[in-house]
């Protein structure tokens, strides 16, 4: 019994499960709060979530849970955000510069709500994408098969959100499945992609960019001028060539650090 649940697929599966389990619960008892309440539920589903990640790889894998070390946290979710930041901030810099963009203040906004979904998308989604899938594949068929599908994975999850088009999923491939892989692999830390992830779609949603298609409500109104492929069209700025580039910029080097470092691990 104890080798069946050792078993990659086991594990990452039942924790796929729970874990999408724990998010809908999550979204349809707390999914109407606003404001500070919104961040306080999405960060309480968090915990919930990160303990079952946990109590997975602990208690089913048989491993340490290394890349959820708290004595790392903070660093790595500073240094996540700040290359989550940068990436958005460049990408949207140069769109503007390029005049596809253009900001107007917004007399309301519903920031408590945009940071609450980031919370949730950061976490849930980095604890099933590169916590579980990545390293269950890994382990079998090693790290770059398992940045591929994982990556080719991510995009498909996105295929249903409102605007997407097959394009704007190779994009999501692209610019974040190969950046968020790359990151893990270079750290080999969750709470590093975690920060990535949440300063990525916090900084879009309050620049009122739609994120992956999901309209926001930020601190500005955004006009849009020219082709879809500079603005990233009605499904926002993950459709833009400019992050796919910027993205690469970043992904690269990580990947380059990750296999001097030894991180990059060969098929079983």
């Amino acid at each position: 019994m104890r080798k069946i649940m050792q078993f990659p697929l086991v594990w990452m599966f039942t924790g796929v499960i729970l874990l999408g389990l724990s998010g809908f619960m999550t979204q349809k008892l707390f999914g109407d709060s606003q404001g500070v309440l919104s961040i306080m539920l999405a960060l309480a589903g968090g915990i919930v979530s990160i303990a079952i990640y946990w109590f997975v790889m602990k208690f089913m894998a048989g491993r340490n849970v290394q890349e959820l070390q708290l004595r790392r946290a903070g660093t790595e979710l500073i240094l996540g955000a700040g290359i989550g930041l940068l990436l958005i901030g460049v990408s949207v810099g140069i769109i503007t510069l390029l005049g596809g963009y253009s900001f107007t203040w917004s007399a309301t906004n519903a920031v408590g709500s945009i940071l609450a979904l980031a919370i949730g998308a950061a976490i849930v989604e980095e604890l099933i994408f590169r916590g579980l899938f990545l390293q269950a594949i890994e382990k079998r068929l090693g790290s770059w098969f398992a940045l591929a599908i994982t990556s080719l994975f991510f995009g498909l999850a996105h295929l249903p959100n409102p605007g997407a088009t097959l394009w704007s999923s190779v994009a999501i491939v692209i610019e974040a499945g190969i950046l968020l892989g790359a990151g893990f692999l270079w750290r080999r830390n969750l709470w590093f992609v975690m920060g990535l992830h949440f300063a990525w779609n916090a900084l879009e949603g309050m620049l009122g960019i739609p994120v992956s298609g999901i309209a926001t409500q930020g601190f500005f109104d955004v006009q849009l001028t020219g082709s879809p492929w500079l603005t990233g069209g009605s499904f926002g700025l993950e459709a833009s060539i400019v992050p796919i580039i910027v993205s690469l910029l970043i992904a690269i080097p990580m990947l380059i650090s990750a296999y001097h470092k030894g991180n990059m691990k060969s098929k079983r």
